[in-house]
């Protein structure tokens, strides 16, 4: 990370908080009940949810547009359907990716009638607007993840393993053992990175990110990262020019 460039940090503690009972939730960026001048977006990224979803509840089906959306369950497990005639449950390891285009409904559930389901749900504005609506999930060999980045999300026409969205945005996760340091160069110039710590303790130039710690960083071309404990981080690489 050069001298020149900017970050922001948003500590966990400083997220807005909801509590529904069967839903607990924590908003990084300005989200329904919860805004801050400040906390509108970081470029491309609009939304970043966690979640926690009571056993048996969720989201009954509601419409979405123009929004990129990507879903990473944490712990428990998340059943999907949606109107263009995807049904599915997805559990930690799964990343699902809607384009909601021109339109398009879908209800979320926690899958188990026992146990809560904690999930990150992340929208991006799309770079192309009325699309035809897109889905897709896959399961991820997390072992892939173990000491370096595996690239999970990346626009279409990409022609790697990712998951595919209408974005010039690229997804990564990694677990890092403690004192682990790895570099990441972004993938398009203009876009900025977003760390999120989902798991353990990292540096990040000077910064320590702790447990649902976030830092955005502009105009850098590279950042490393090393892990002051065991640690599981989420590397968004989106388009500023929003």
């Amino acid at each position: 990370m050069n001298k020149e460039a900017h970050t922001r940090i948003h500590k966990a503690d400083s997220r807005g908080a909801a509590d529904h009972g069967w839903l607990k939730a924590r908003h990084t960026f300005s989200f329904a009940g919860y805004y801050d001048e400040d906390r509108e977006q970081f470029g491309a990224l609009r939304v970043l949810n966690d979640d926690i979803i009571g056993a048996g509840y969720g989201f009954g089906m509601h419409p979405h547009n123009n929004m990129e959306i990507i879903t990473i369950p944490l712990e428990g497990a998340l059943r999907h359907k949606d109107s263009m005639g995807h049904t599915s449950v997805i559990k930690a390891g799964d990343v699902q990716v809607m384009s909601a285009g021109k339109g398009l409904t879908h209800s979320e559930y926690n899958a188990s009638e026992t146990d809560s389901l904690n999930l990150l749900q992340i929208w991006l504005f799309p770079k192309s607007r009325n699309i035809e609506p897109r889905y897709g999930e896959t399961t991820f060999d997390v072992t892939k993840m173990e000491g370096e980045w595996l690239n999970v999300v990346a626009p279409l026409g990409d022609k790697s393993d990712a998951l595919q969205i209408n974005q010039d945005a690229w997804f990564s996760l990694g677990k890092f053992q403690k004192g682990k340091t790895v570099s990441y160069s972004k993938k398009r110039a203009g876009n900025g990175l977003y760390v999120f710590v989902i798991e353990g303790e990292v540096t990040v130039g000077e910064e320590v990110l702790s447990r649902r710690d976030a830092i955005g960083i502009t105009e850098t071309d590279s950042i490393e990262l090393t892990a002051a404990d065991h640690a599981y981080v989420l590397i968004m690489d989106v388009p500023m020019d929003v």
